[in-house]
C-alpha cells in the first residue's frame, strides 16, 4: 500500500485509496472455458479500466499468460497474473453470496432477463462476495450452469446483428458497474444484518432436497431436473440466509430420519398399516 501511495498529490492519493477500498473489489468476473487468449487479454484490460481486479477462469482453453493475452492486456498484465484458474463453475463461485449470469437465451428460464443497468448494481456490496458469469464464446452457458446464478442479464443490441464477443460483453457490464459505483458513491447495502447463504451452501441444500423429494416420490428421475429448476428459482428469489438454509436442512434431516425409521419399523412388522 505504501509504495502505491508514496509520492502522490492529495487528489491522486485519495483516488487510489478509494479504488483500493472500493466494493468493486468484492466482484468476481468469471469466464467459462474461454478459448481465445486475445479475448482474455482484452477482458483483463477493460476490467482494470473499470476498477475490477478479480478474474476467474473456469477450465480455460487458452494460455492467460501467453504473448497474445499480454499483448491485448497492455498495462493490465497484473490482472492476468493474479487471475485464478479452477476446474468448475461451482469452484469459481465458492464463497459468493450473489451471482448474475449473462445470456442471450430466455427459453427455459423462469426468471426474466434484465438489462445490465437494472441488475448489475445488485452485485455491489460492502460485505459480500459476488460474481458476474460470462459463457463460452461459441455457445454461452448450459442450463445447469445458469441454474447456479440468481439473476440473468442480457445486453440489448441491434436485432439485425446482436452478437457481441466476450470482451465486448465484459466491457459493457464493467462500465455499468463502474458508473453506478462512482456516480452514486454509495454501494447497494445488504438487505439485512443476517449473512446471506453462500452459493455452495445453497447447492448442498438443493442436492439434499432433490434426493429427499425423489425418496418420497414427489420427484421422478425423468422430470427431476425441470422441477428442480423451478424450485431453485423460488429459493433464489427469497435470498436465503445461512441460518435459514441450516433450518431447512434440519427439516430435511428430520424427514430423512423419519422415513428411515418408518422403513425399519415396517420391515419388522410388514402387516402394519401405520
Amino acid at each position: 500500500i505504501y509504495h502505491r501511495l508514496r509520492g502522490l498529490d492529495w487528489n491522486n492519493y485519495w483516488l487510489v485509496l478509494k479504488n483500493m477500498m472500493s466494493p468493486l473489489n468484492n466482484i468476481r468476473i468469471i469466464l467459462m472455458e474461454p478459448a481465445g487468449a486475445l479475448n482474455v487479454g482484452s477482458v483483463a484490460r477493460v476490467m482494470k479500466n473499470m476498477g475490477l481486479h478479480h478474474l476467474v477462469l473456469v477450465n480455460p482453453q487458452c494460455d492467460r499468460l501467453g504473448e497474445e493475452a499480454r499483448l491485448m492486456a497492455v498495462h493490465a498484465a497484473d490482472v492476468l497474473e493474479q487471475a485464478e484458474e479452477v476446474p468448475t463453475l461451482t469452484d469459481a463461485l465458492k464463497g459468493c453470496h450473489r451471482a448474475i449470469a449473462t445470456t442471450a437465451r430466455s427459453r427455459s428460464l423462469e426468471s426474466p432477463l434484465e438489462n445490465p443497468r437494472q441488475a448489475l448494481p445488485w452485485l455491489i456490496t460492502t460485505d459480500e462476495k459476488t460474481a458476474l458469469i460470462f459463457g463460452r464464446e461459441d455457445r454461452g452457458l448450459s442450463n445447469e450452469e445458469l441454474n447456479q446464478a440468481h439473476r440473468f442479464v442480457t445486453i440489448p443490441s441491434n436485432p439485425d446483428y446482436s452478437a457481441l464477443n466476450l470482451a465486448q460483453s465484459v466491457a459493457v457490464c464493467a462500465y455499468e458497474l463502474y458508473q453506478h459505483q462512482y456516480e452514486s458513491l454509495s454501494p447497494i447495502p445488504a438487505e439485512s444484518l443476517s449473512k446471506k447463504a453462500t452459493l455452495e451452501n445453497l447447492e448442498g441444500y438443493y442436492q439434499h432436497l432433490e434426493q429427499t423429494l425423489l425418496n418420497i416420490g414427489y420427484l421422478y428421475p425423468h422430470t427431476a431436473n425441470a422441477r428442480m429448476e423451478k424450485i431453485r428459482r423460488l429459493y433464489q428469489r427469497a435470498q436465503l440466509t445461512e441460518e435459514e438454509v441450516a433450518l431447512l436442512r434440519g427439516i430435511l434431516g428430520q424427514m430423512d430420519w423419519k422415513m428411515q425409521h418408518f422403513s425399519t419399523a415396517h420391515s419388522h412388522n410388514p402387516k402394519s398399516t401405520s
